[in-house]
């Protein structure tokens, strides 16, 4: 832990907090939401097979990190934080150096999620090719290894302790220099600047994409309109190009915002099965683009009926269902990649005033509140799966509800 002061004998003054009891209090109890709230996240994907996705083995190992900031960081940092262990520099640099390896795991595997996503959206013919599931394997070791390798640094070389010293304090064990040049320039900052230019690039291209396929719908509508009103057929095809006039017609007034509720819309299309159908034929129509030959998947007309006058709507449509399914998985993990930044970056800014203002005083009762909301993290990611990703929410509802049910047999 950081605290302004010096390495003597004697605990520094001000280091022993004045609410002990309410901070270790909280600590625990942050360790323990972590604990259960990422493993239903693990649980949930060795349940559910549709969630056993390369995005979602990255997820995993973040959700692996955050268990072990549960089980072992935030019980080490407790320890620590009292001064303990004495008389043992091994093991206090050990303790230490668990939070540094966990969180750059944390923020690589993050990065991994990131360039995924990237692949996914942006260049989906070389997703498959690339986004291997022994790749994705390959990329974890290489997250955990790389992780490793930089938050062992400390052990590597330690800071010398003073003879009068025999308390495992933070900034009397590692080398603040390493903290902030290494540990939040390099291995914190870049990568984090990194992840939000991929971020802001797929959003700024799906936007596009999105606002071209507006344009292009509304040619393609007033023609639909105009042949269907000269041919009076009323079959079923028919029908769902009459409903998407009105649709189009008022998607046509709308900016950047609407085309993302237009999008949510079709999500909801896929997600829903009693209305699935139905919002696929309307969505079909809305993208249908003239010329093109492949048949219809999606058509609502019967066999018997009349051949669909505008093959390839289906093709179309759940091109852009996927587009739109994928931009919305990327705002989730974008989410996570902000909540992740806010939780962390204070006490990498506090360690930044302790190296470059040596006669700055950080009142404890900031720095423990930083070290707080860093632990809180692992605590939160669960809980923004659950309220942003549907199929992670329907999978935990699922098992709550089948936890409920075997329970009810058993009385």
């Amino acid at each position: 832990m950081n605290v302004s002061g010096t390495c003597t004998a004697e605990m520094p003054y001000g280091y022993q907090p004045r609410f002990k009891g309410l901070y270790i209090a909280t600590e625990l109890i942050i360790a323990v939401l972590a604990i259960i709230g990422n493993f239903l996240v693990c649980l949930a994907v060795t349940r559910n097979k549709k969630l056993r996705t390369v995005t979602n083995y990255f997820l995993v190992s973040l959700a692996v990190a955050d268990i072990l900031v549960g089980l072992v960081a935030i019980p080490c940092a407790v320890l620590t934080d009292l001064g303990q262990p004495r008389h043992n520099l091994p093991l206090c640099l050990v303790m230490l150096s668990m939070l540094i390896v966990l969180t750059q795991s944390s923020i690589l595997s993050m990065l991994a999620v990131a360039a995924e996503r990237y692949m996914a959206i942006l260049l989906p013919f070389q997703y498959q090719r690339v986004m291997s599931p022994g790749n994705a394997r390959l990329a974890l070791l290489l997250t955990w290894g790389l992780a490793a390798i930089s938050g062992s640094v400390p052990l590597m070389d330690p800071q010398k302790l003073p003879a009068d010293s025999d308390y495992c304090i933070f900034t009397c064990v590692v080398d603040m220099a390493y903290m902030v040049y290494f540990n939040f320039f390099c291995s914190f900052l870049m990568p984090l600047v990194a992840m939000f230019i991929i971020y802001g690039h797929i959003f700024l291209t799906v936007r596009h994409q999105i606002r071209r396929i507006a344009v292009a719908r509304g040619t393609t509508e007033d023609m639909t309109t105009v042949g269907s009103g000269s041919t009076g057929t009323e079959d079923t095809g028919s029908s769902a190009a009459g409903a998407t006039t009105g649709v189009g017609a008022d998607m046509r007034t709308a900016e950047g915002t609407g085309h993302l509720k237009k999008c949510k819309i079709e999500v909801r299309a896929v997600e829903e099965p009693g209305i699935g159908s139905l919002i696929e034929t309307e969505t079909t129509t809305v993208f249908m683009k003239p010329g093109l030959r492949i048949a219809s998947a999606g058509s609502t007309s019967s066999s018997s009926g009349p051949a669909d006058p505008r093959p390839g709507e289906s093709t179309r449509a759940k091109s852009n269902i996927r587009t739109c399914q994928e931009l919305r998985k990327a705002t989730s993990l974008f989410l996570v990649l902000f909540l992740f930044m806010v939780c962390w970056m204070p006490i990498h800014l506090i360690n930044c005033i302790l190296l470059l203002c040596p006669q700055c005083e950080v009142p404890m009762s900031i720095t423990l509140a930083a070290i707080l909301l860093s632990h809180a993290n692992s605590a939160l990611n669960p809980i923004l799966y659950a309220y942003r990703m549907r199929s992670f929410r329907h999978t935990l509802v699922g098992m709550w509800r089948g936890m409920w049910s075997v329970r009810a047999k058993c009385q």
